[in-house]
């Protein structure tokens, strides 16, 4: 990925920021320039709640290639605390200790090892809340 590019994703990549609409009050994530259900352009950046519950997961054996180091790679279903719904990749947690509901927060992470142009990729993974 080029340095260029991850300086236009990192609000995307290192926060949770989606848009809602100043029409009808509807949020998306990732954020997009139209209202889906008033196709207003009229929307702001909203910052997303961190913390989440598991709604669903799936264990990729193979994953694809620039992440095989990680496998296995568990990527989830999360539904943050205002109801938007996210797909990210979890961390910190070992197969056998996946949970539907369980709950996570969003923590900044390393997604692979591989360094194009001296930048080092970080994004937001899951990862379960410690009680």
């Amino acid at each position: 990925m080029y340095p260029a590019r991850i300086w236009r994703e990192k609000k995307a990549r290192y926060r949770l920021v989606g848009v809602k609409c100043k029409k009808c009050g509807a949020i998306y994530y990732p954020p997009r320039p139209v209202c889906e259900k008033c196709r207003s352009r009229e929307l702001e950046e909203v910052e997303l709640p961190r913390r989440g519950k598991l709604i669903s997961y799936a264990i990729l054996h193979d994953p694809p290639i620039g992440y095989r180091d990680q496998a296995p790679l568990i990527i989830g279903i999360i539904e943050l605390e205002n109801g938007i719904r996210v797909f990210a990749p979890l961390t910190d947690v070992d197969e056998k200790d996946l949970k539907i509901g369980m709950e996570v927060e969003a923590v900044l992470r390393r997604i692979n090892r591989k360094e194009e142009y001296g930048v080092i990729p970080y994004a937001l993974k899951f990862r379960p809340i410690m009680i």
